[in-house]
């Protein structure tokens, strides 16, 4: 007990031993994957805010949620078709998140950064999401997203 093995690229199954089996890491890689796997079950659902389909989902994660949720229910107090999720977990994703994605015609991920959300959300659900990245030391104002939304409506 209370002892940590330091060393090695991998550690060998069961016993902690340093180990340096193509097979063993393999089935280590494997095991540490299906953790975060299932780590899904125990991470709330992506909740929507506004119609479950639509033209626009403005997705966030982060400083940017006080902007896109006025933003967006500036846009649906208009009658836009606009809806909004914010993500709080990045790995893994909320089980339903490529359901919700499905259900809009644009996806639009403003990012106060290079759009690493973007990307990632492109890749695992093969969405053409639209990046919108702000690399300024600022947050985004509420109409910079208003603007951005407008184009895809």
């Amino acid at each position: 007990g209370l002892e940590h093995r330091i060393g090695g690229i991998e550690k060998q199954h069961i016993t902690g031993n340093v180990n340096y089996d193509p097979e063993n890491h393999h089935l280590m890689v494997r095991l540490r994957q299906e953790k975060v796997d299932r780590a899904a079950n125990d991470i709330p659902l992506i909740e929507v805010f506004g119609e479950k389909t639509g033209k626009v989902l403005v997705l966030g994660w982060g400083s940017t949620y006080g902007s896109i949720s006025t933003a967006v229910e500036k846009l649906q107090s208009e009658g836009k078709s606009v809806s909004s999720a914010h993500l709080r977990y990045l790995n893994p994703f909320p089980k339903n998140l490529g359901e919700a994605l499905a259900g809009f015609e644009t996806v639009i991920i403003p990012e106060m950064n290079l759009g690493q959300l973007c990307t990632m959300v492109r890749a695992k659900y093969l969405v053409d999401a639209i990046p919108f990245s702000k690399v300024k030391g600022r947050p985004f104002q509420i109409r910079e997203i208003v603007r951005k939304v407008e184009e895809y409506l």
